[in-house]
C-alpha cells in the first residue's frame, strides 16, 4: 500500500475508535501573544448544510503552514496555496450543540476530491489553527481570515464533558452553545458583518463563564 494509503488506514482506525460525540468549551480571544502561535495548521472548509445546528462540512488542512490570515485572505486562494500540501481531508456531519456536547461523525476523504468539492460549492471559511498547552489541557486556537477576521476562538476539547476547567488568561468570555460563533454560522453570517453589535453587547453585559461545568479556575 502507498504511503498515502497507509496514512488513510491509520486515520480510519483512529476515527473508528472515536465516539460520535464531541465535548468542548469555546471562548472568545481578543489578542493572542506571538509566542503562543505554535504548531500552525492552515484549514479551509466548506459547509453544504448549515441549518438549526445541523451541518455537513468538508475540510482540508495542511500542518506546518503558518498563513497569517486577515480580512484580505480569500478561502479559495488559500486552498490553492495548500493544494499540494494537504495532509488530512475529511467530511463531517454534525448535530446541534447542547451543553458543550455535540453529535459528530467524521470520515476521511481523498485530498484531491475534498479540494475540488470545496472549490466547486458550499460556503467556505479559512483559518489558521494553533496548538496551545495551558493548565492541564491542550487548546486549539483558531485565527479566522476573510470576512470573519479578526475573530479568534479558543476551544478545549476532551473525550468526555469539559468540567473543572483551567481557563487561560487570553480567554475573554465563553461562547459555548452560542450558535452565532459556530463555524457553520460563520460561513454564512461572517463575524465581520455583526462584530460591532456583538462588542457593544459584550461591553453592556460583561464577560461570562459557564458555571454549570463544575469549577472554573482562571490561569494567570
Amino acid at each position: 500500500m502507498s504511503e498515502f494509503g497507509d496514512g488513510i488506514e491509520a486515520e480510519r482506525e483512529h476515527l473508528a475508535q472515536v465516539r460520535d460525540f464531541e465535548f468542548e468549551r469555546r471562548f472568545l480571544v481578543t489578542a493572542l501573544a506571538q509566542e503562543l502561535r505554535d504548531a500552525p495548521t492552515l484549514i479551509v472548509q466548506s459547509y453544504y448544510l448549515a441549518d438549526a445546528g445541523y451541518a455537513l462540512r468538508v475540510r482540508v488542512q495542511a500542518s506546518g503552514v503558518d498563513l497569517r490570515v486577515d480580512e484580505g485572505t480569500d478561502a479559495l486562494d488559500a486552498l490553492t496555496h495548500i493544494e499540494g500540501e494537504v495532509d488530512l481531508a475529511t467530511v463531517t456531519v454534525k448535530g446541534p450543540a447542547i451543553g458543550g456536547t455535540r453529535y459528530e461523525t467524521e470520515h476521511v476523504l481523498d485530498p484531491g476530491v475534498a479540494v475540488e468539492m470545496i472549490r466547486r460549492g458550499g460556503a467556505p471559511i479559512v483559518k489558521t489553527r494553533y496548538s496551545v498547552w495551558a493548565g492541564g489541557d491542550g487548546w486549539s486556537v483558531d485565527v479566522f481570515g476573510g470576512l470573519n477576521a479578526p475573530l479568534i476562538i479558543a476551544e478545549c476539547e476532551r473525550s468526555g464533558p469539559v468540567t473543572d476547567l483551567e481557563i487561560p488568561a487570553f480567554c475573554v468570555t465563553e461562547l459555548t452553545d452560542d450558535r452565532r460563533f459556530s463555524n457553520e454560522s460563520l460561513a454564512t453570517h461572517p463575524y465581520g458583518q455583526w462584530r460591532a453589535g456583538y462588542l457593544s453587547e459584550l461591553a453592556r453585559l460583561g464577560p461570562r463563564m459557564r458555571e454549570d461545568f463544575g469549577r472554573n479556575e482562571r490561569l494567570p
